[in-house]
């Protein structure tokens, strides 16, 4: 089937079936407004959507979604910064309580930093340089298991870099003073859409955790 008229059939079956039986809570979305309690950094990845693996309804979750599910750090040079206006839009007039940063197994934006990729070149104009946010995090991961195979570095750089961009988003400080007086909460999440093996980053004990 062409991809497109498998999303237009695909829209046509919403509207007969899910639209329909759950009109009133559209409806109620609109004329109130969203009232999400919840924030999600993903990545844009199509094979990890978050609101299908945590079965969550229309509502729930304000979802950024870009490459790698990263933070950048809190800066106001440049004019084009959709994470961090995504944020604050979050943050600051919708009020969350929970912000989740949410990172994925067989990431290909990490898997990049593992390839000899000279930025500049054709088709590596953006990419590269959005990925350096995270450098620190291959380098840790380089640093402390060099002769580890690549599948097991890649997954630790994964983790590593939702760590980066929970500290990343301590740099806003608009941030730092919501979780400093305990009206908001950050989250590091990691995804294995192979084994749907979800893991919570442990503050305490420094670990992502399965849940059971």
């Amino acid at each position: 089937m062409d991809p497109i008229t498998k999303l237009t059939d695909g829209y046509k079956v919403f509207r007969g079936g899910d639209f329909e039986a759950r009109r009133d809570t559209y409806e109620d979305l609109v004329d109130q407004g969203q009232k999400p309690k919840v924030a999600l950094i993903a990545c844009s990845d199509s094979r990890v959507d978050p609101a299908t693996v945590l079965q969550a309804d229309p509502g729930d979750l304000f979802i950024v979604r870009n490459v790698a599910n990263l933070v950048p750090p809190h800066e106001i040079e440049g004019n084009y910064h959709g994470t961090s206006a995504a944020l604050e839009f979050a943050v600051q007039h919708l009020n969350v309580e929970h912000v989740i940063v949410l990172g994925h197994a067989h990431c290909g934006g990490i898997r990049s930093m593992f390839q000899e990729i000279e930025a500049g070149t054709e088709g590596n104009f953006f990419i590269q340089p959005w990925m350096s946010l995270v450098k620190s995090a291959y380098l840790r991961v380089e640093g402390t298991m060099p002769d580890a195979p690549e599948e097991v570095k890649a997954k630790a750089c994964e983790q590593a870099a939702v760590l980066v961009s929970l500290e990343n988003l301590m740099t806003f400080p608009f941030i730092r003073e919501l979780v400093g007086a305990r009206k908001l909460r950050l989250h590091g999440w990691h995804i294995d859409i192979r084994s749907c093996e979800l893991q919570i980053y442990d503050p305490v004990g420094q670990v992502f955790q399965p849940v059971d």
